[in-house]
């Protein structure tokens, strides 16, 4: 007969919204294992498992921290009440944690503040408590006098069961689910799960064994971050914090997303130990890089890092229901030696009902390579020249026709094109070479894109590149100084002469127009671009680097740039914190441009 073994959770906190799925290993007699999913439908020796999910709440209540979620909550800020703000954002577990997170906390007052009404005094009553240091002490209220209030709440949720202090009837236990996976609700919040499996007859549909049992710890909710808005250029502000359900796009303007959600391969415990466990793992990333992306409703959307599995079963379907349609191109894999599922690569997604697709092309480096050491390299030397240019990585560029008019535009029956690039160069920063190579080969093959038609171009993705690199150099200025330093680093004499480091697209990264903004929000954008570039001081935020590798880039002779996501600086990620976190689920921030396509001169 069957018997469970083993019953485990790939993470020990649930969140609202990401799914539960226990692991579950089950024993024959004659000792062999099972770990497949053993249901009704499939019994195995004439048994199946049967599951459910509980709900297991006590008499007390209590409230979690809207920093630290796994802590029980000890203060409440009273500023977040009077802005009625989610009551769940209001909770700290301590002073200490109020005071840390204060620089991040004080953003969300400020815009509760700004969507008053303009001659209210209630920016008074709110701030007025808050002394110029920054400290907020005065407005909390210590949670400990506030337990027996019956009105407090998380959202519209009772509030959540204090540590369980086992007493008899002192706990319910609620059904909630009867399949093996269950996603945690709003209702859970605060209150422990309990996972129940038993083998059951075939026939009988009897229980032949006692229930194994596994305990989560409390759901919490997951952590969201403050909005991004998206900041006009033009001085004029795009109302709301990028609420763009309500906001009708101009004729002739649309948005691009480009995005590193950061590979589920690379999010390791040892690469970001100070992310917590249960954020770093891949089934609360996903949810959170989902409702991300899918809040900024961005037009087209390109992704670098996207594993193949995540983008057949997860990503591609999901974003499927939102409108989208997709493209994915996966890496080469010939250098990659693992899962061949778990090989990453570029996928581009655009909106159905704002452009169709034209046409497709994939660029592959590592054929590139295979073609520049036949025509250059020496025999006796390929060997050496390929290991160095091989790396795996691609491109996928796309012509979409757009299916919005440009307005004012008297040129009836002309389509209106828009080629997309979207790659992700090599990370190794000691190989200069490599990636000036494969930037300078993918921008020659958009200028035969551009050769053929008259197109805008997007030119967008991680470059692992910082601004003033020669690949930055050669996309921002289209040719590289030949004194640059990264040019010494030349060891196959693959980017010799110089002179033809070149390209004629007239392109501007997105991000410079920070810069030149004097008005509105946009001088607020200007201290979080660094002068000497124009671009944003950071893209990339870990423990051991912060700078800008991402960029999106555009032909600035058809294209104009409207809006900018809004950057984030260093009061926008809580204090000793880097990225990914349980709020930013990837090491790279996401950047989203509007552009309108300029009039087109009749020929």
């Amino acid at each position: 007969m069957l018997s469970v073994g083993r019953v485990h959770l790939p993470s020990d906190i649930p969140i609202v919204g990401c799914e539960l799925t226990p692991y579950v290993l089950l024993k024959r007699p004659d000792k062999s294992v099972i770990t497949d999913d053993v249901t009704e439908l499939n019994p195995i020796d004439g048994h199946f498992l049967r599951y459910k999910w509980y709900r297991v709440q006590s008499d007390r209540k209590v409230t979690v921290c809207s920093v630290h979620p796994t802590e029980q909550a000890t203060l409440q800020c009273l500023g977040c009440v009077k802005a009625k703000l989610p009551v769940a954002k209001s909770y700290h577990c301590s002073s200490k944690c109020f005071s840390d997170a204060w620089q991040h906390h004080r953003v969300l007052h400020e815009r509760a503040a700004s969507a008053m009404n303009e001659n209210g005094n209630e920016d008074d009553e709110i701030f007025g408590r808050f002394n110029s240091t920054g400290s907020a002490t005065s407005s909390m209220v210590n949670m400990s006098t506030s337990q027996s209030n019956p009105n407090l709440s998380n959202g519209t949720t009772v509030l959540c069961p204090a540590p369980v202090t086992q007493r008899s009837g002192g706990e319910t236990w609620f059904e909630v689910g009867r399949l093996k996976t269950y996603t945690p609700t709003a209702d859970d919040i605060g209150h422990i799960l309990k996972f129940e499996c038993v083998v059951v007859d075939a026939e009988t549909k009897l229980a032949v064994a006692n229930p194994s049992y596994l305990s989560t710890s409390r759901v919490i909710p997951a952590p969201s971050p403050s909005p991004r808005r998206l900041i006009s250029v033009s001085g004029m502000d795009v109302p709301g914090h990028l609420d763009l359900d309500n906001r009708i796009l101009a004729g002739g303007t649309f948005t691009v997303l480009s995005y590193n959600i950061l590979s589920d391969a690379y999010a390791t415990n040892e690469l970001y130990s100070y992310c917590p466990s249960w954020a770093l793992s891949w089934t609360y990333r996903r949810q959170n890089l989902l409702r991300e992306i899918v809040g900024y409703r961005a037009d087209i959307v390109c992704l670098q890092e996207v594993q193949s599995d995540h983008f057949e079963e997860f990503f591609g379907p999901e974003l499927d229901k939102h409108g989208y349609q997709a493209i994915f191109k996966r890496k080469s894999a010939e250098v990659f030696g693992g899962n061949v599922n778990n090989v990453d690569g570029c996928a581009t997604f655009f909106r159905r009902d704002r452009f169709s697709h034209v046409k497709k092309y994939e660029v592959e480096f590592n054929k590139a390579a295979q073609s520049l050491t036949d025509a250059l390299v020496p025999s006796a030397q390929k060997k050496t020249a390929l290991n160095r240019l091989v790396k795996d990585n691609v491109a996928l560029i796309l012509v979409l026709e757009a299916k919005f008019s440009n307005q004012g535009i008297d040129n009836p029956g002309k389509r209106q094109l828009v080629c997309v690039a979207n790659t992700h160069v090599h990370v190794h920063q000691e190989l200069k070479d490599v990636k000036l190579w494969q930037v300078h080969t993918l921008l020659k093959g958009l200028e035969k894109i551009a050769a053929s038609a008259d197109i805008p171009m997007l030119v967008c993705g991680d470059f692992n590149s910082v601004p003033g690199s020669a690949p930055h150099a050669l996309l921002a200025m289209g040719k590289v100084d030949p004194i640059h330093p990264d040019l010494a680093v030349d060891p196959l004499g693959i980017l010799r002469p110089t002179a033809k480091l070149t390209h004629q697209l007239p392109l501007v990264s997105a991000y410079s127009a920070f810069a030149r903004t004097a008005v509105g929000l946009g001088l607020e954008q200007r201290r979080k671009v660094d002068p000497a570039t124009n671009e944003p001081l950071f893209t990339n935020c870990t423990r051991d680097f912060i700078g800008t590798h991402d960029y999106i880039f555009y032909s600035a002779d058809t294209l104009t740039v409207e809006s900018l996501l809004e950057l984030l600086d260093e009061d926008s990620l809580r204090k000793d914190t880097a990225l990914p976190s349980p709020e930013w689920s990837s090491d790279h921030i996401a950047l989203l441009a509007e552009f309108r396509c300029k009039p087109r001169t009749r020929r």
